[in-house]
């Protein structure tokens, strides 16, 4: 990449090593050898006059002066990165790169539909998508992994800049035929009776879902525990039962009549967030810009079916 040339080579050499936590694999993805990249980073060091790494059994992994040195070496990438954007757009290139983290659920309709639509203003532009835990879409937005991360959260970041920030209460989906979809709402007693499909531990739905459970002191044997949304979806599909999403997710299902979505009248379950994220200080590319605003467009729920979502049920009167 032309970024690269634009950055030092002692400091490119030294963040592959932090990344890939040996020389070795460094030096096998920068295409040089390990001898070239011990060199450069004990170049660093003895200009530093303190250790970069910590050698262990199982790796290299930074010291307190390598972690700041690597936040510095991250932004200058990005920077790079940028600057190169920049430019090709004053050539009247018009195109780039846009990496996008998110969390699994997202990765599945709404990120490709949202793409696509913008590719049909900006055809020059390129996407790079990765699914991962929330915790981790986080992590790769601080590391320079990602331009956008879009994920889940219930607290507020270090170095994290959220771009666009809306409440996502964790709703109940089922097919249209299913005894409960005639509510647009329902009670975690009223969903008890059936088989349900539910995430792993770690995806924030199942977290708030046992919370809420916890409270009301209920317990649910779950007919399927997997990491795999789509899984989870294609057993409400064949009539397996319930499970649980995001509106976003699982929106234009709901719109084109696939799937039934019910709020689930709980407190617990209102408490994470959307968030589109970025690092924080960073100027960021033209076309990140441009997508990020493209995103906090279409994020929201239309009027319609936030009413449907998210308005208590009138012939639902079990209480809260």
């Amino acid at each position: 990449m032309i970024s690269h040339r634009l950055q030092d080579t002692a400091l490119r050499y030294f963040l592959e090593v932090v990344r890939s936590g040996s020389v070795s694999e460094a030096a096998a993805r920068l295409s040089v050898s390990p001898s070239a990249v011990s060199r450069q980073v004990a170049g660093l060091e003895d200009l530093l006059g303190l250790p970069l790494f910590e050698r262990r059994p199982r790796g290299m992994v930074p010291s307190a002066a390598g972690e700041l040195l690597a936040a510095h070496a991250r932004r200058g990438a990005l920077e790079a990165d940028r600057v190169v954007s920049d430019i090709q757009a004053l050539r009247g290139l018009r195109r780039g790169l846009i990496r996008v983290c998110a969390s699994g659920g997202f990765a599945v309709e709404f990120l490709p539909r949202a793409m696509a639509l913008f590719r049909a203003g900006h055809p020059g532009m390129q996407f790079h998508m990765r699914a991962a835990a929330p915790a981790a879409v986080t992590q790769a937005v601080l590391d320079g992994d990602a331009d956008i991360g879009l994920t889940y959260s219930r607290a507020a970041e270090r170095d994290i800049e959220v771009q666009h920030r809306q409440v996502s209460p964790v709703i109940a989906i089922m097919r249209p035929d299913h005894p409960l979809a005639r509510h647009a709402s329902v009670t975690l007693a009223q969903m008890h009776p059936y088989p349900i499909a539910l995430p792993d531990g770690d995806n924030t739905a199942r977290q708030l879902f046992d919370i809420a459970c916890s409270q009301r002191r209920l317990v649910f044997e779950p007919a399927l525990v997997t990491g795999q949304f789509e899984a989870l979806t294609h057993f409400v599909l064949h009539g397996g039962g319930l499970s649980l999403a995001g509106e976003v997710t699982v929106r234009e299902r709901v719109r084109r009549g696939e799937l039934h979505a019910a709020q689930i009248r709980e407190r617990a379950v209102n408490g994470r967030a959307i968030e589109l994220q970025t690092l924080a200080g960073r100027t960021l590319p033209e076309g990140v810009h441009a997508f990020l605003g493209h995103l906090r467009a279409l994020l929201p729920a239309p009027p319609a079916q936030r009413a449907a979502t998210i308005a208590p049920d009138p012939k639902n009167d079990t209480p809260p």
